[in-house]
């Protein structure tokens, strides 16, 4: 029984950490709409958020050409 206790709890694990992710979708200023895998993190020091588009590149933006961010 104690075998299968454990990959039960990282299944668990696993399925939990899943759940986490939020995608997004970050409308600009000029009406442009950019999809992000996550919740975008706003970088107080720099003034930019900070995420990862679909196709896994690290994007940053200026706050000023942000409108609206949504999930998805």
């Amino acid at each position: 029984m104690n075998k299968l206790l454990l990959p039960a709890l990282l299944l668990g694990s696993l399925a939990t950490l899943a759940g986490c992710s939020t995608p997004s979708v970050i409308t600009l200023n000029d009406g442009r709409e950019i999809q992000a895998v996550d919740t975008p993190q706003f970088e107080k020091d720099t003034g930019f958020y900070e995420f990862k588009q679909l196709d896994g590149k690290r994007t940053r933006i200026n706050r000023d050409q942000v409108r609206t961010i949504s999930d998805l």
